[in-house]
């Protein structure tokens, strides 16, 4: 029979002489890029179709959504019109054909393809101020991809032959260890508490009588798209493998919408936590990254009008007065009432979406910068504007609803309902005791297209300081609201179950409490061991490990350290630096005697307990219940 391994030794050599060749590829490469790196200068456009300006725009469009960043306008429309003129073919440029894909999409929204007219001039002059070339030839940019393409085959070739992945680090190449743009690890202390605040949260979800789902971490793209407004351009879409065009979920609330539908459930009332992903500008220190934590409250089902949408509010009042963040406020509006206010104040009804975006710009930008959007990218005029900003800056409690029923905003139908929901909303509210930290905030928009009711946004009240004594601004940390019309959209038979939920945003809170740890310097429990079992001389090994046996038989968290003869000092430290209470002490006077000393680690008072009364000792001083019960 051939021995399977007679070709180890020529593998071996194959494998060192492939790991020399990755390294002068490795060489060159770096070489290249460190000659591409300085000197830049503004690159020119011509006519839009060789090779290196193409090369160009499919680089730009690879961190870019749009031509103008994230935002989607006239400069899209135009180039796209120009494209189309040249009959141009995109295959090799994967960024900017999807970049053209998602444009045309885009472009038969009656909504959004309503943007200021630009010239491909105007286009030419945006990309000349924001894309670079440097001070060698396109060619150089050739080349080093080139060169790249050529290091990456080796180290595919290099996998294969290795039997593993390939694609990996060969060794003695520089691996620079990194977690991917927008996403962070977490540390044991600050898993701890994070651990503490899934289940307050939780517990508070469960107090209010809900169940949990779970639904896939990707969704079919069409379930997505179109769902989310301007805000679609930040869905993760994932690579085609030849199947089902599929993105990673932006949100829980639409799952959970495509699960109802799917599942023909007409009431229910759930909680879901988990990640989701947003191709979103990371920022770690506010807590806004590209794969974070949600945790969704929705209840499903015909109800009496705000009862449901009253106990949302309340559940985010109890889990933020909970999580000692500091002053918060919960904005409420109604959509209808912001219909009605774009409807009194002269705008088309097809417009009502695309403005609605905008306003819900108003927590981030002021008034000026919003009615320049408004008017120069959405193509509102400016007397109907002026009216939007004369409603959209008042904010206030029933008062202020007794005075919009009085004034032209009566005349709409839509807001003099939307306003008696919204009088309803704050009468229960006052019931539940949270109307001290409610709003009814006419800025308030949430610019997801599926909302058709009351909506809210949960904001601190920016007094939260870090270690040096800046202001922490981390934006909402909570929203949701009624979306009545979601589910039909995934039923066959358009079934309509209405829904209203809340969404926290945790990792925004998280990084608040993170930095109010490093500013109180606090220590952080990161086990929840109860015991550590000690021995005082050497050879006890099996004795130790029977005790601590009979420990975890009894569902008491045990530990004891994994050296056969550890010295006693160590391991009473290490109880201290861990915050362990007890410690079972036992030596050879005490087997003699069939006894154990009991030691708090705290007070460092040690008593004799019998082998046969330790569990039930152990249960009494630590407040721990019997299995049985």
């Amino acid at each position: 029979m051939k021995n399977q391994y007679n070709n180890f030794p020529d593998k071996v050599m194959a494998s060192v002489a492939l790991l020399e060749k990755i390294k002068q590829q490795g060489d060159l490469v770096r070489k290249l890029k460190a000659e591409k790196a300085p000197k830049e200068k503004a690159f020119k456009f011509g006519s839009l179709d060789t090779e290196e300006e193409l090369k160009a725009l499919d680089n730009y469009f690879l961190d870019q959504s749009y031509v103008d960043n994230f935002n989607f306008s006239g400069y899209d429309l135009c180039l796209l019109k120009y494209f189309q003129t040249k009959s141009l073919n995109f295959e090799n440029q994967t960024n900017l054909l999807r970049w053209q894909k998602h444009t045309e999409c885009l472009s038969n929204d009656n909504g959004l393809s309503k943007q200021k007219e630009a010239t491909i001039k105007n286009v030419l002059e945006h990309f000349a101020k924001s894309i670079k070339a440097q001070n060698h030839s396109v060619t150089n940019y050739q080349n080093l991809d080139e060169e790249i393409a050529k290091l990456k085959a080796l180290k595919l070739e290099l996998g294969d032959e290795g039997g593993g992945g390939g694609g990996g680090a060969p060794q003695g190449g520089k691996l620079i260890l990194k977690t991917a743009k927008g996403t962070r690890d977490y540390q044991p202390q600050q898993m701890a508490v994070r651990e503490k605040v899934f289940d307050m949260i939780i517990s508070t979800f469960k107090r209010h009588g809900a169940e949990t789902i779970d639904t896939p971490v990707f969704e079919l793209k069409d379930v997505l798209t179109g769902k989310y407004g301007e805000d679609s351009k930040l869905i993760y879409d994932l690579a085609n493998q030849g199947g089902e065009i599929l993105a990673l979920r932006y949100d829980l609330t639409v799952p959970f919408a495509r699960y109802c539908a799917m599942n023909k459930i007409s009431n229910i009332k759930r909680y879901h936590i988990a990640k989701v992903y947003r191709r979103d500008n990371p920022s770690i220190a506010r807590g806004r990254l590209r794969e974070f934590y949600q945790c969704d409250f929705d209840i499903a089902g015909q109800y009496d009008a705000m009862m449901p949408d009253a106990e949302c509010v309340k559940i985010v009042q109890e889990i933020l007065s909970g999580m000692n963040v500091g002053k918060f406020v919960v904005k409420v509006n109604h959509r209808m009432i912001l219909d009605g206010i774009f409807e009194v104040c002269g705008v088309k009804a097809d417009m009502f979406r695309t403005i609605c975006s905008s306003v819900d710009k108003l927590d981030k930008s002021p008034w000026e910068e919003v009615r320049k959007e408004m008017i120069d990218e959405k193509g509102l005029d400016g007397e109907s504007a002026d009216k939007i900003g004369e409603f959209v800056r008042m904010n206030g409690g029933e008062e202020l609803i007794e005075e919009l029923l009085k004034s032209k905003l009566a005349d709409s139908k839509t807001a003099k309902q939307g306003l008696e929901d919204m009088r309803l909303l704050l009468r229960y509210c006052d019931i539940y005791g949270c109307t001290d930290v409610v709003s009814f905030d006419l800025s308030l928009a949430r610019g997801l297209d599926y909302y058709t009711g009351v909506i809210y946004e949960a904001v601190l009240c920016g007094d939260a300081k870090d270690a040096n004594g800046e202001d922490i601004t981390v934006g909402s940390v909570a929203g949701g609201g009624r979306y009545d019309g979601l589910v039909g959209m995934f039923d066959p038979k358009k079934r309509s179950v209405p829904c209203v939920g809340v969404s926290i945003g945790i990792e925004r809170l998280f990084s608040i409490m993170e930095a109010n740890m490093n500013k109180q310097d606090v220590k952080i429990r990161t086990v929840d061991t109860q015991v550590f079992v000690i021995t005082a001389q050497k050879n006890l090994v099996e004795e130790r490990m029977k005790i601590v046996g009979e420990l975890w038989s009894n569902d008491i968290r045990t530990e004891h350290s994994y050296k056969k003869n550890p010295k006693m000092l160590n391991q009473l430290q290490y109880c201290e630096e861990n915050g362990i209470p007890l410690a079972v002490v036992i030596g050879e006077s005490e087997l003699e005697k069939g006894v154990v000393k009991l030691r708090s680690i705290s007070s460092r008072e040690e008593v004799e307990v019998g082998r046969g009364e330790l569990v039930a000792n152990i249960r009494t001083r630590l407040s721990i219940k019997p299995q049985s019960e």
